[in-house]
């Protein structure tokens, strides 16, 4: 009977969140009659995935070789990246012309995109190959975005693929502190996520706090002054 090659692929992560990995092993091949002997050995393929803070990222840049990989949208990209990044989107702008695609993009653009900044995107389908493209599966890189999110699951994608030295910043460019990598951009790479009403909102809050504070400090140390201003009424 003729053999059949068999293989099996099996991914985990370990509890701490710290690497996960994966490994495809090949088992050997029965006899086949009237045929060579064809037998291969088991063999491992391990991908390790490293989180780390953002001073280690900056001494596996600067020490290591790794090539930074940012894969955040192109708004989010465009207020600040690190110098000298390659850019592949896990999301991209999703320009799509379906009746429920425009009513989804028109509810999205007044709530989360006036408020929050926030982009109307979709999956990348030419994530990895564009990947590919650019870098062989030896290569070593480092995975960034904004919160940590995406570069976790660009991450999974790429060992799928074959990638087998991948690192990402843990919390991701948020929890970069200024000056930790040289940068391009309208801002800090730790503000970069910030956009829409919400940036004005803590300047706001800043100057009406301030104004609550000179009313109420003048009102207590000038009362007479505070009446004639505010007309308030006398005390009884």
């Amino acid at each position: 009977m003729a053999g059949i090659a068999t293989s099996c692929l099996t991914v985990s992560s370990r509890s701490k969140l710290r690497t996960s990995w994966l490994e495809f092993g090949t088992h050997p091949a029965r006899k086949i009659p009237g045929k060579q002997n064809c037998w291969r050995k088991f063999g491992v393929i391990r991908a390790e995935v490293n989180y780390v803070s953002s001073e280690e990222a900056k001494k596996l840049v600067a020490d290591e070789g790794y090539v930074v990989l940012d894969v955040r949208d192109i708004t989010q990209y465009g207020r600040a990246h690190i110098k000298s990044s390659h850019h592949v989107p896990l999301f991209i702008l999703n320009q799509d012309n379906d009746l429920g695609t425009i009513i989804k993009r028109t509810v999205h653009n007044n709530f989360s995109g006036l408020f929050f900044g926030l982009s109307f995107t979709k999956p990348n389908p030419e994530f990895v190959e564009s990947v590919k493209s650019k870098f062989s599966p030896e290569s070593k890189l480092l995975l960034v975005c904004q919160e940590g999110l995406r570069s976790t699951a660009a991450a999974s994608k790429l060992e799928q693929a074959g990638f087998q030295n991948i690192a990402c910043i843990t919390s991701g460019l948020q929890s970069v502190k200024p000056g930790t990598f040289d940068s391009e951009g309208s801002t800090e790479l730790q503000n970069a996520g910030k956009a829409g009403l919400i940036t004005v909102q803590g300047k706001i809050s800043a100057v009406l706090g301030t104004v609550l504070i000179c009313a109420y400090l003048f009102i207590t140390l000038f009362p007479e002054q505070a009446e004639k201003l505010f007309n308030l009424a006398p005390a009884s």
